[in-house]
């Protein structure tokens, strides 16, 4: 993490920023139109979406002016451009939109930092469930719920048994289906959004694997919470650390997200 500094005073301007996106968010869920269209790729996207990305920017440029930022809502940056970044925002305005529109609660507002292809520091807040997790590598984790922040720490955490595997509410691909027959007697949980990571990063499940497609949105914050915690986050199968803007592509390769205990024995 050559020549940059993340502090705690920065990522409370984060979590805040957070909040403020998810205070945004709540008041489109309260609305009877949600305001949905459909974008180019067949994802959804509502008024939420937007009213979020547009509290995001405004606010990393009111606090770090200086650093680029990536949203899925405004992804048309080219590679030329991309390459050229050390450091940047990577936000996700409403990550689990789908769950958004089903109005189940299970979506958050993912802000990372990036910095040499790392995810250094992130934020995930979910506003239905009044959770906010945020962590900064090398310094931390945390958890703030009801006026209550929990450290979290899972990196003397033992597996549970039968371990606990967190997947996607809205889909599980083949893949997965496949790698659980190889994981044996399990219990299986699903929700969904960023929040199958933190998830882990509490010691509520063991693993997560994603055998599908994911784009560097979705994750890079919640890795940055997980790995904070003391957890890990691997490329499947090269067990190679999952890393960001490496490439034109924003698509992330297959990976497992884990406890250490996890990975000590699979």
């Amino acid at each position: 993490m050559s020549n940059i500094t993340f502090t705690s005073a920065d990522l409370h301007n984060i979590v805040e920023l957070a909040k403020e996106a998810g205070n945004a968010i709540m008041q489109v869920y309260a609305q009877s139109d949600l305001g949905v269209e459909v974008k180019q790729d067949d994802s959804p996207v509502t008024a939420a979406d937007i009213a979020s990305h547009n509290v995001i920017v405004a606010g990393l440029k009111r606090h770090f002016a200086d650093i680029a930022v990536m949203s899925e809502e405004a992804a048309d940056i080219s590679w030329a451009e991309r390459q050229t970044w050390q450091t940047y925002w990577l936000i996700d305005p409403l990550d689990g939109t789908k769950e958004f529109i089903k109005r189940n609660g299970e979506f958050t507002v993912n802000i990372a930092l990036i910095h040499q292809g790392k995810a250094i520091a992130g934020v995930v807040y979910a506003p239905v469930l009044k959770k906010c997790y945020s962590g900064i590598i090398g310094q931390g984790a945390w958890l703030e719920q009801d006026g209550t922040v929990t450290t979290l720490d899972i990196s003397e955490r033992k597996m549970q048994t039968p371990p606990i595997v967190v997947g996607s509410r809205s889909h599980i691909s083949p893949d997965v289906a496949q790698y659980l027959e190889l994981v044996g007697e399990h219990n299986m949980l699903s929700v969904g959004s960023s929040l199958k990571f933190c998830m882990v990063a509490e010691g509520q499940a063991d693993v997560y694997p994603r055998l599908g497609l994911t784009s560097e949105w979705d994750t890079a914050a919640a890795q940055a919470v997980l790995e904070s915690a003391g957890g890990v986050v691997l490329a499947y199968p090269a067990m190679t650390p999952l890393e960001y803007n490496q490439k034109e592509n924003i698509l992330n390769p297959y990976f497992i997200a884990a406890s250490p205990a996890w990975f000590a024995n699979h």
